[in-house]
């Protein structure tokens, strides 16, 4: 089983993150809830970083769920945006900084961008010398 939630938290990288939009930067806190008391995180987002620290401070966006809901996040197991539909999780602020938590939660062990998985299969098909490639329907891609 993944790491949790709070495990993820404290150990995230501080360098930088390339999946992460270089124009993107914002606050968020994650206000996790278990047995009646809530813990507070607090994400500073800008120039690809993310930097963790325990504060209940406003933040643009606020995001609040139950301590099981943001371990499924964290292991890629709950998109954001479906727990918001599904009234798992509640958003006060920039909606628009939803969706970096998928970006800065890891996903799945052993997942990978579906970008890398296309250029593996690309190296891994080699056109021999003077033979064009060509697309299902005949055409040059």
């Amino acid at each position: 089983m993944g790491a949790t939630a709070e495990q993820y938290l404290r150990q995230l990288d501080t360098g930088r993150r390339p999946d992460l939009p270089e124009t993107t930067a914002g606050t968020l806190r994650l206000d996790v809830r278990d047995d009646g008391s809530t813990d507070h995180w607090y994400l500073t987002i800008a120039d690809q970083h993310v930097r963790v620290t325990r504060s209940a401070e406003d933040a643009e966006l606020v995001v609040r769920a139950d301590r099981a809901v943001f371990d499924r996040m964290v292991r890629g197991e709950l998109h954001p945006g479906a727990g918001l539909l599904r009234n798992e999780v509640t958003v006060q602020g920039n909606m628009q900084l939803l969706m970096l938590l998928r970006r800065i939660f890891s996903g799945p062990d052993g997942a990978r961008h579906p970008r890398e998985l296309g250029r593996a299969a690309l190296a891994g098909r080699a056109v021999p010398a003077g033979r064009a490639v060509t697309t299902a329907r005949g055409g040059r891609p």
